[in-house]
């Protein structure tokens, strides 16, 4: 009998040989054969990657302001990375939603409980680094398009004390409004900050990263 609750479950618990050549493969077409040439009638990209020491396996840790955020944490943070994905978008019994949950798990993404991080979560992720995947988490959670840096969850921090991973600030801007004009393309901005060190104190990790994603984007510091 098929039991709905054991199935999500599942999409929370991964083990390191899900993290592997596939995975990688996977994400190269999503990103260079589906996303960038998609992308580029409406949009510029402008990456700039600074000349920083980046230890990997690491966290990627990317400002989040729309559904192409993973695509452009990809990009900056290079193949190989696992993903934190809200435990939504593996729910739903539509074919739509069954999709979706096939092709973000293919993709090297695990669901996550966003209210509060659990047991799971933690195993999951330490099998991304056995792995030597590098792992994304949005510090902010959902999608924020207010320009303002706030209401940043402490749980990116807890994995990387934990992992003994540092962690790499991605700061997005150009999208917060999608442009659909293919006559007019907009500009996405993507930048790579400088890497924390997570020996750091809790409070002093989340600060600077705050600080460097405003210093990025220009966004206003809340």
């Amino acid at each position: 009998m098929y039991n709905k609750k054991r199935d999500r479950k599942n999409y929370a618990k991964k083990n390191a040989r899900d993290f592997n050549i596939l995975t990688r493969l996977y994400q190269f077409y999503a990103l260079y054969i589906l996303f960038l040439p998609f992308s580029f009638l409406f949009y510029s990209i402008e990456f700039k990657k600074n000349n920083f020491n980046i230890k990997k396996p690491c966290i990627v840790a990317p400002n989040h302001i729309s559904y192409f955020d993973p695509f452009l944490a990809t990009l900056a943070g290079g193949l190989g990375l696992a993903y934190m994905a809200k435990k939504e978008l593996f729910e739903g019994d539509s074919f739509l939603a069954k999709y979706v949950t096939k092709n973000v798990s293919r993709l090297g993404a695990f669901a996550v409980n966003r209210e509060k991080l659990e047991v799971s979560t933690i195993k999951s992720a330490r099998e991304v680094f056995k792995a030597n995947f590098s792992l994304c988490i949005f510090p902010q959670g959902g999608i924020r398009k207010n320009k303002r840096i706030e209401n940043v969850n402490k749980g990116f921090v807890v994995v990387a004390k934990m992992a003994k991973a540092d962690i790499l600030p991605v700061a997005i801007s150009g999208v917060e409004q999608y442009n659909w004009n293919i006559f007019k393309r907009g500009k996405i901005n993507l930048e790579i900050g400088k890497p924390i060190s997570y020996l750091d104190d809790e409070e002093d990790i989340i600060q600077n990263w705050r600080k460097q994603i405003a210093d990025m984007t220009n966004y206003e510091l809340v």
